[in-house]
């Protein structure tokens, strides 16, 4: 009896050792990413994150590409516009093309210098290579009216009476 409640311990320990050892080489890289970038952050005058819709998170707030641009315009204009500026992915949104085409003509517009981290790599946009893209506004996403869901176009549209 003692002979297989001892094999047994051993057995849990060498399974939970094993599985701490997966686990943490599995949570390594991350915290390793997640340090290089905060330690960019650092080097950067300012940090923009994108955001869903090719938005952006500029001090916490969210703004369209043409709000962002404006935000840039007013440090220009009060002589604090960054030499750097550093586009990170937030919570909520990867970085996406449109986001580096905006930041492209951010680049143009006002003369600073934008970098993104792409697969663990530091890189500068370049907006020639991005094809910079002019600032847009954000719309959201017109909701159709739950009436007016399944309808097909040749049928017409029926009021809520007609349906019975």
């Amino acid at each position: 009896m003692i002979r297989f409640s001892t094999m047994f311990q051993r057995a849990g320990a060498a399974l939970l050792l094993g599985g701490l050892l997966v686990l943490g080489g599995c949570h390594s890289g991350s915290v390793k990413e997640q340090a290089a970038i905060a330690k960019a952050q650092n080097e950067f005058d300012t940090t923009v994150e994108a955001y869903k819709g090719g938005q952006f998170l500029v001090d916490g707030a969210v703004l369209s590409a043409l709000d962002t641009g404006s935000h840039f315009a007013y440090l220009k204009d009060v002589g604090k516009l960054p030499a750097t500026v550093l586009l990170v992915r937030s919570d909520d949104s990867k970085i996406r093309k449109a986001h580096l085409q905006f930041m492209a003509r951010m680049v143009l517009d006002y003369g600073f210098a934008v970098y993104y981290e792409d697969d663990g790599e530091l890189k500068k946009i370049n907006p020639v290579e991005t094809k910079a893209r002019a600032l847009e506004d954000y719309h959201a996403p017109v909701k159709m009216n739950d009436e007016i869901k399944n309808r097909d176009a040749s049928r017409g549209y029926d009021s809520p009476q007609q349906q019975h």
